[in-house]
């Protein structure tokens, strides 16, 4: 098990270079196993999700060339199975991106149910929606825990989705692509990470209109070809890093970022006295929050894009729960997300959590460290986050979760001045908490 030692109360300067979207690019690895061709991917996350489905291909005979930690050589002419089944890879939710990718490819597949952190009820019931009106059959097989499909007439068809499903949308383009005819998908998610997948399958000679918008049309044609394609930046990695220099305070500037894809986290952020500005250039942020200088309260309702994300729920509440006044964080997308907030109790914050849907703040002028446990991704970042602004030292138990979704944190952390470090354990007799 790994650990974050972290001593706080130090202000955070200079710079930070955001890494690319780890939510795009485990669309786009899914998707470079349609063409035959090698598909070469830039700009990818060094992370564990992605090293899982990078694994995962490989083993249903995939060819994958690391050139290094940030790009990846994809080709999927060798692939000999449909069969993505082990334990590692039922521990990560994009597993069933896969499921799209072999459908389109080899009109089967039997995939591993997907897993990831237990942030609350997140089915697949609209992934396999769209599946069937494709012509698919699919079987849910909870004895193997197995998701079963196989299609002999792939076909568009019109696809509405009773909830904008990110996943789901992503994977309907992965199997209609190569599907006969045009395919229509209503109330389709609009973040930006579905907009790269599908500027990605285009690339490769996919033909697909209005990603990013609530209708996307997807014409089928008979086959991809290989490409070269660079994945955008993280907008969650930018808004974390955000979020830790208003609780902490400093000066940094953050480096590859499209700054439209963080303006629901930069306006509340503004709205409570933080300063971001953009850069001339169009590709960096900068985040001013002076020591000394208490932040107010807000009101924040997570929402589907361009509303304010659910990934960034966690952080906000770590900022708010150090400002003045009263603050109020609403959950709409996930009913399992504040598991994190008895861990920031136990650091000092005054946080009171009704139905697991609305947390009420009660600013506090400080936190203290103390020995607490990551219950999730981005809960991990919040606590962290929580860490930085507290006074002393807190231990940080379990930041595996937090090396799902963030390559490199500690170390992107102390490069603007945090005192962070990660060590081992290895021995459970020496843990705080179990």
């Amino acid at each position: 098990m790994n650990r974050y030692i972290i001593n706080g109360g130090k202000s955070l300067h200079g710079d930070v270079v955001i890494g690319g979207a780890k939510n795009a690019a485990l669309g786009i690895i899914a998707g470079a196993i349609l063409t035959d061709e090698p598909v070469t991917i830039e700009n990818l996350p060094d992370v564990s999700d992605i090293n899982v489905l990078l694994d995962a291909i490989k083993g249903i005979g995939a060819t994958v060339d690391r050139i290094d930690p940030h790009k990846v050589v994809i080709c999927g002419k060798t692939i000999n199975s449909v069969v993505v089944k082990s334990e590692v890879i039922q521990k990560i939710r994009a597993s069933y991106y896969l499921l799209g990718a072999l459908i389109g490819k080899k009109g089967q597949a039997q995939v591993a149910m997907p897993g990831g952190c237990d942030i609350g009820s997140r089915p697949i019931d609209q992934h396999l929606k769209g599946f069937r009106a494709l012509g698919v059959n699919c079987d849910e097989n909870e004895k193997d825990n197995c998701i079963y499909a196989n299609v002999t007439n792939l076909r568009g068809n019109g696809i509405f989705l009773d909830v904008a499903s990110v996943g789901a949308t992503i994977n309907i383009m992965l199997a209609a692509v190569l599907a006969k005819g045009q395919t229509t998908v209503e109330n389709a998610a609009k973040e930006p990470h579905i907009v790269d997948v599908a500027n990605f399958l285009n690339s490769m000679g996919a033909r697909i209109k209005g990603a990013g918008t609530d209708v996307i049309r997807i014409y089928g044609v008979e086959s991809l070809r290989g490409t070269e394609y660079s994945i955008i930046p993280d907008q969650i990695e930018a808004g974390t890093f955000m979020c830790a220099v208003a609780a902490a305070k400093g000066d940094v500037t953050l480096k590859n970022v499209i700054p439209r894809h963080l303006e629901a986290i930069s306006s509340k952020l503004e709205e409570i006295g933080v300063r971001v500005e953009e850069s001339a250039s169009g590709d960096e942020v900068r985040i001013v929050a002076e020591e000394g200088t208490r932040l107010g309260s807000s009101t924040v309702r997570t929402r589907v894009y361009p509303g304010f994300p659910t990934d960034m729920q966690p952080q906000i509440t770590s900022v708010l729960m150090l400002g003045s006044g009263n603050s109020t964080v609403t959950e709409t997308i996930f009913e399992n997300r504040f598991r994190y907030v008895e861990e920031l109790r136990k650091m000092g914050a005054d946080i009171d959590v009704k139905d697991n849907k609305t947390a009420k703040i009660h600013g506090v002028e400080s936190v203290t460290g103390t020995h607490i446990e990551v219950p999730d991704l981005r809960a991990g970042a919040a606590l962290t986050i929580a860490a930085l602004a507290a006074g002393g030292q807190t231990v940080l138990d379990w930041i595996d979760y937090i090396e799902r979704g963030y390559e490199d944190f500690d170390g992107k952390l102390r490069g603007i001045g945090a005192d962070i470090v990660k060590e081992t354990v290895d021995d459970r007799s020496n843990l705080g908490t179990e």
